[in-house]
C-alpha cells in the first residue's frame, strides 16, 4: 500500500483539494520541506499565493520547461486572469501589483512582447561590462563605508538591498529626488505593506524621468529606450522602466543576499574565492524569485497530465523545479532561476555581474567577515514570490571609511524641464548614513564630496 504523502508542519494543507499557502512564515521558514510534499502531488499543486488568490503551481523542472517553452498555449497578458475579470480579487490584493497587466515585455505576447523585449536588450547592449561594474562597485563602496568602522552590520539591510537600486539609479539616469522615491517604491511594493501606494509613488516618479529624459536625453538607458526603433510611447516606457527598475530591487538584492548566505555558511566558498560557483549554488538552491512568472492558459489543457482551466492563474515554481534536478545529480547552468523560453530573462548577464561584484568588493574591504549569529537563527521573509532573508547579521575588524572618489562628469542640473514636486505623494524618510542624507541623495553627496 502506498502512503499518502504527508504535509510539513505549519500547513494547512490536511485533506484532499486544500491548497498550499506560499505566503506564511512557516513556507519561507522551510520551503524545501514543502516542495519535497508537493513533488509528491505530481507535476503541480494547488496554492494560495494571498487571502482569496488561488493559482496552480507547476513544481516538475521538465513540466516547468514545457510550459515556458510554449507561448502559444500558456500567455503572459494577465488581462486573460479570470478571476480577476470576474471582480474575485481584492483592489487592494498585495500580489495585485506584481501580477496585474502593464504594457511592457513581461504582460505581452507575440510581436508586441518581442518588440518590447528588444528595446530592452538593445538599451542594455550599449552599456559595458566595465562600466557597469566600475557604477556597482562605487556604489559598493559607498554603503560599506556606511558601517565599515563599527565593526558589524546587516548584509541584507544595509548592503544587499540598497546597492542593486543604487546601481540602476544610476544607470537610468535617476537624479536624486526621483532616485530616493523609486527606491522607496520598489521596496514598498515588493514587501507587500501599503504595496499599491508604493506602486503609485513608483509609477510617478518614474513617469518624471520619463518626462525628464524627453526634454533632456542623456547617456543612460532612459534615453536609449526612448531612443530605439521599437519607438515606445511614454505609458510603454514607465512601464518598462518599473519592470526593469523592480527586477532590479527585490530580484537582484535577494540574489547578493542569499549568495553572501551561501558563503558565509560554507567557508570554502571564501577560502577558495569561489565567487562564481557560489552564484551558481545560490541560483539552484534559493532562486531569488522561487515562485513566479505567471502564465494563463488560452484554453482548458493540461500540465504533463494535471488539468488547468482557461484564464487559470498559472505559477512556475524555479525553487521546487531546480530542487527536483539538483536531486538528479545536475551539475550545469541549467537551473530555471533566470526562467526560459521567449520570457526569459533578458537582463541575466548584468544581473550575474551586479551580483560577483558586489560579493567582491565585499570580501576585498572586509576580508574577515563572518556570521555574527548561527545559521538556524536566520529569519527568512515570508512572501509567496521571494526567497529571501530579513537579515543577514555579520561581524569583521572595523576599517577606516574610503573617501569618495571625484566623480567622471558632473549631475546634471535642475531646470525649468524638469518636473516640480507638486502633488507628489508623501514617503517615509529614507535612513540617513554618515553622509546627513539618506537614499540616493546620500550616494550622490558622497560621490560629488559634498
Amino acid at each position: 500500500m502506498t502512503t499518502p504523502p504527508v504535509p510539513p508542519p505549519g500547513c494547512p494543507a490536511h485533506g484532499s483539494g486544500q491548497r498550499i499557502p506560499l505566503d506564511t512564515p512557516e513556507f519561507a521558514a522551510d520551503p524545501q520541506a514543502f516542495y519535497r510534499y508537493m513533488h509528491q502531488l505530481g507535476p503541480t499543486a494547488p496554492v494560495t499565493i494571498a487571502p482569496g488568490v488561488e493559482a496552480t503551481l507547476v513544481t516538475d523542472y521538465s513540466a516547468a520547461l514545457e510550459l515556458l517553452q510554449d507561448p502559444s498555449t500558456f500567455r503572459k497578458d494577465s488581462r486573460r486572469w479570470r478571476a480577476l475579470n470576474e471582480g474575485r480579487i481584492n483592489p487592494g490584493s498585495p500580489v495585485l501589483p506584481l501580477l496585474a497587466y502593464r504594457p511592457n515585455c513581461m504582460f505581452t505576447d507575440g510581436a508586441e512582447h518581442l518588440r518590447l523585449r528588444e528595446a530592452i536588450t538593445g538599451s542594455f547592449a550599449q552599456v559595458s561590462n566595465s562600466r557597469l561594474s566600475q557604477i556597482t562597485q562605487r556604489a559598493a563602496l559607498f554603503l560599506i563605508n556606511q558601517f565599515s568602522a563599527r565593526g558589524s552590520a546587516d548584509l541584507v539591510n544595509d548592503y544587499a538591498k540598497q546597492l542593486p537600486l543604487f546601481v540602476f539609479n544610476e544607470l537610468f539616469g535617476c537624479p536624486a529626488e526621483i532616485g530616493d522615491r523609486v527606491l522607496f517604491g520598489i521596496s514598498g511594493m515588493f514587501d507587500g505593506v501599503n504595496a499599491e501606494q508604493a506602486n503609485q509613488v513608483l509609477v510617478q516618479a518614474v513617469g518624471e524621468l520619463v518626462a525628464l529624459k524627453r526634454a533632456q536625453p542623456g547617456d543612460d538607458i532612459t534615453s536609449h529606450l526612448m531612443r530605439h526603433p521599437a519607438e515606445l510611447t511614454d505609458d510603454e516606457l514607465v512601464h518598462t522602466l518599473v519592470l526593469l527598475l523592480g527586477a532590479g530591487g527585490e530580484p537582484e538584492r535577494n540574489l547578493i543576499g542569499n549568495a553572501f548566505y551561501t558563503m558565509l555558511t560554507d567557508e570554502h566558498y571564501v577560502r577558495n574565492g569561489q565567487f562564481d560557483k557560489a552564484l551558481d549554488d545560490t541560483l539552484w538552491r534559493n532562486p531569488p524569485m522561487s515562485n513566479y512568472a505567471p502564465h494563463y492558459p488560452v484554453a482548458d489543457t493540461d500540465v504533463a497530465g494535471d488539468k488547468v482551466h482557461a484564464g487559470e492563474l498559472v505559477l512556475v515554481s524555479f525553487g521546487a523545479a531546480n530542487t527536483a534536478l539538483a536531486d538528479r545529480g545536475a551539475n550545469t547552468r541549467g537551473h530555471l532561476a533566470w526562467s526560459a523560453g521567449p520570457h526569459s530573462c533578458p537582463s541575466k548577464e548584468p544581473a550575474r555581474l551586479i551580483a560577483l561584484t558586489a560579493l567582491e568588493t565585499l570580501f576585498s574591504e572586509l576580508p574577515d567577515v563572518e556570521l555574527a549569529v548561527p545559521a538556524d537563527s536566520l529569519a527568512w521573509r515570508p512572501g509567496p514570490f521571494n526567497r529571501a532573508l530579513a537579515s543577514l547579521p555579520i561581524r569583521f575588524g572595523a576599517v577606516k571609511p574610503r573617501p569618495a572618489a571625484q566623480p567622471k562628469r558632473p549631475e546634471p542640473q535642475r531646470d525649468q524641464a524638469q518636473p516640480t514636486a507638486t502633488n507628489r505623494p508623501a514617503t517615509p524618510e529614507a535612513p540617513r548614513g554618515k553622509t546627513g542624507r539618506g537614499g540616493w541623495s546620500g550616494f550622490l553627496s558622497w560621490w560629488k564630496g559634498e
